[in-house]
């Protein structure tokens, strides 16, 4: 499979001045762009304007949530984007994270392998073209026929932290969505990927997409203290912390949980140790962060979603995009 090196979207600026920006990511060799969807722009707008903008860029969501779009809209969205995009649009799925989809977005966040499993078998249905008529587990369709007949099936993508989603992921999408793990972590990941792939109905390589947090700076504390803030808030979250207790991470992570669920927040960051920064955040040189790069390739990876994270001051998203590109030297 392509070796795939691609960039987190939106990229930094307002949406409609991104035209150029597009440009200038192809330009330096990168190949995919990937939207998030949580608390900012969603996750198809930014896609829609650089299908038009930059036909060499594929386009990918990492990811919509599974709950906060009803099924039907969920299908036309995915089928729109890929009828305007044919060939070069994937679409992943994940859960999301009982924040985003209860808090956020006052849906109760129950079942969350089902919900996913579901969103993904009713995609492959809808695209069919086909009538739907089917009581899903988690929802039932009634007479639903897309009315818009993409050239091309796009990809669908499952986003997995753990081995229930990972093995769905190799069993009934064309690959996963990996996050907040390091290079070494990939194997263990990937492996449960391929070994579901080797037993489905359709066995072959998946792909196997990770969003990599990097900071190209040398200014080591200041990346670490930065980055231990953003680590809390996002490995308190039930489902993070369960990833990280099955990665082995839970001695070392414990403090923080503890401190965490007793509302001291500053406490809990300051016992995050700076092994894990190191582990799930890409910083140094230039140099250093395209090796570390490197190394989740070499581990299973074929795509990657680099998230350019700005904690240095020094630090400039265009800088870091041209010195981490495929052709930097």
């Amino acid at each position: 499979m392509q070796l795939r090196p691609g960039m987190t979207v939106p990229l930094p600026g307002h949406l409609h001045e991104q035209r150029d920006n597009y440009k200038k990511l192809a330009d330096l060799g990168y190949t995919d762009i990937w939207s998030a969807e949580s608390d900012g722009a969603d996750a198809f707008t930014p896609l829609a304007m650089a299908a038009a903008w930059e036909p060499r860029l594929r386009l990918g969501t990492a990811i919509v949530p599974a709950y906060t779009r009803s099924p039907a809209l969920m299908a036309q969205s995915v089928a729109t984007l890929a009828d305007a995009a044919p060939g070069r649009f994937a679409i992943g799925i994940g859960s999301s994270s009982n924040v985003i989809v209860e808090r956020w977005n006052a849906i109760p966040f129950v079942e969350p392998y089902k919900k996913v499993r579901d969103i993904v078998r009713f995609l492959q249905d809808s695209l069919t073209g086909e009538k739907i008529t089917k009581q899903y587990d988690t929802f039932k369709i009634d007479g639903f026929r897309l009315g818009i007949r993409p050239e091309q099936k796009p990809q669908i993508l499952v986003a997995a932290l753990r081995e229930g989603m990972l093995k769905l992921a190799g069993r009934e999408a064309d690959g996963a969505i990996i996050n907040w793990l390091s290079a070494d972590d990939v194997t263990k990941v990937v492996g449960v990927v391929n070994d579901a792939a080797k037993k489905s109905q359709n066995p072959g390589e998946r792909e196997i997409v990770a969003r990599i947090f990097v900071c190209p700076s040398e200014n080591t504390e200041l990346v670490r203290e930065s980055a231990k803030r953003l680590i809390a808030a996002y490995l308190t979250v039930p489902v993070y912390a369960e990833f990280h207790r099955w990665l082995g991470r839970a001695e070392l992570l414990q403090p923080m949980w503890d401190l965490w669920k007793a509302g001291d927040r500053k406490g809990a960051v300051a016992t995050i140790p700076n092994e894990v920064v190191d582990q799930l955040f890409v910083h140094g040189s230039a140099a250093k962060c395209r090796e570390t790069i490197k190394r989740y390739f070499d581990n299973g990876v074929t795509t990657s979603s680099l998230a350019i994270v700005a904690f240095d001051p020094e630090v400039n998203f265009w800088d870091c995009a041209a010195a981490l590109a495929p052709n930097a030297s």
